[in-house]
């Protein structure tokens, strides 16, 4: 698939998800992170043509909010990048966390007239969203890039304004390559940035830094692509660029698939697999394992179900990963520990 294809498909199911209608009586309501909106959006289509009393209604409000809602149960199921603290767990006792896709956070910019792809490291992306290095032209970012001409042109850093998971993964990943990050800044859904413009939304982000020449900010990648944005190679532990792709993110996956914990909470920022690129991460659904509505529940269990099994196969297009095999495992097992009044969702 050309990347024009690409483009036009995300486009087009970031709009009819903007379009999608209200939940119907038998239907589900849902809420949170951006990062996997496209995938969703696409999820919640196909579901529908197969199960025609099905609709499901999803608010893309990150993943704060997502975690927020369904702590209230003020919908039917959540979704966040980040997964949930045991503070936050400890207020919602029985949700459950479960992956449905593996998705890239990218490092997106607006350089005109630069034509080849940069490439950054860890350290030079921690010093950027530090307010170290204000400047495209500075020595580290050319010392990644020969024969690159870079302008001298003033950075704006733009991040996440919102509660987000995808500032968690990518934070996670700063603290992870930066011990001054990890101390001065931390990993969180919501940090307290050094530098930059906040924007609500990987959206917005995508919105803020295609409109501002020399701007720099991170959004999953399906984003940078439908906005046609320009993207980093990253290096990795290994130190090899490498370009975000649905391949170099299955990678980053696979050796924490294989030592996943028993709650699948689990973090696969800058692996040392080969090949793998370093800045990505599960997204999830978050449900409560009692459901407190029966024939709710059931709609919920068995879209889930389908999700992990024959939702997988809409991903790549989208530019998500699909699921380590040894991952359906576990959320099979998950899904089928659902219950109402004791008895289980999934037979």
């Amino acid at each position: 698939m050309t990347w024009n294809r690409v483009r036009t498909s995300l486009a087009a199911f970031v709009l009819l998800a903007t379009t999608s209608t209200c939940g119907t009586a038998g239907g589900l309501t849902g809420a949170g992170a951006t990062f996997p909106y496209p995938i969703y959006s696409k999820w919640f289509d196909e579901y529908g043509k197969i199960n025609k009393g099905v609709n499901i209604n999803y608010q893309s409000i990150g993943s704060g909010g997502g975690i927020r809602q369904i702590t209230d149960r003020t919908v039917d199921f959540g979704a966040s990048d980040a997964f949930m603290s045991e503070e936050q767990l400890s207020k919602a006792p029985g949700i459950q966390h479960i992956p449905t896709v593996i998705g890239a956070v990218v490092v997106v910019y607006n350089l005109p007239g630069v034509g080849a792809r940069l490439t950054l490291d860890g350290e030079a992306i921690t010093s950027i969203f530090l307010g170290q290095i204000t400047n495209w032209s500075d020595a580290k970012i050319a010392s990644l890039n020969p024969g690159v001409k870079l302008p001298s042109k003033q950075i704006t850093v733009v991040h996440r304004s919102d509660g987000s998971g995808t500032t968690n993964i990518f934070t996670d990943y700063l603290s992870h390559v930066s011990t001054q990050w990890a101390k001065s800044v931390g990993k969180n859904t919501s940090v307290n940035w050094p530098a930059g413009l906040g924007a609500k939304g990987n959206e917005g982000v995508a919105g803020q830094v295609k409109g501002l020449e020399g701007a720099i900010g991170y959004t999953e990648l399906a984003y940078a692509v439908t906005n046609n944005l320009s993207y980093a190679a990253v290096k990795n532990r290994a130190g090899e660029a490498v370009v975000p792709t649905v391949e170099s993110t299955t990678r980053a996956a696979a050796a924490a698939a294989k030592q996943m914990p028993a709650d699948l909470r689990v973090s696969i920022v800058n692996p040392s697999a080969k090949g793998a690129y370093p800045i990505a991460g599960f997204t999830y659904l978050l449900v409560y394992q009692e459901q407190k509505n029966a024939a709710k529940g059931k709609i919920l269990a068995d879209f889930l179900w389908w999700a992990i099994h024959d939702g997988q196969k809409f991903a790549p297009a989208l530019l998500y990963a699909p699921l380590p095999p040894q991952v359906v495992a576990k959320d099979e097992a998950k899904i089928k520990a659902l219950t109402a009044g004791g008895k289980p969702l999934i037979p």
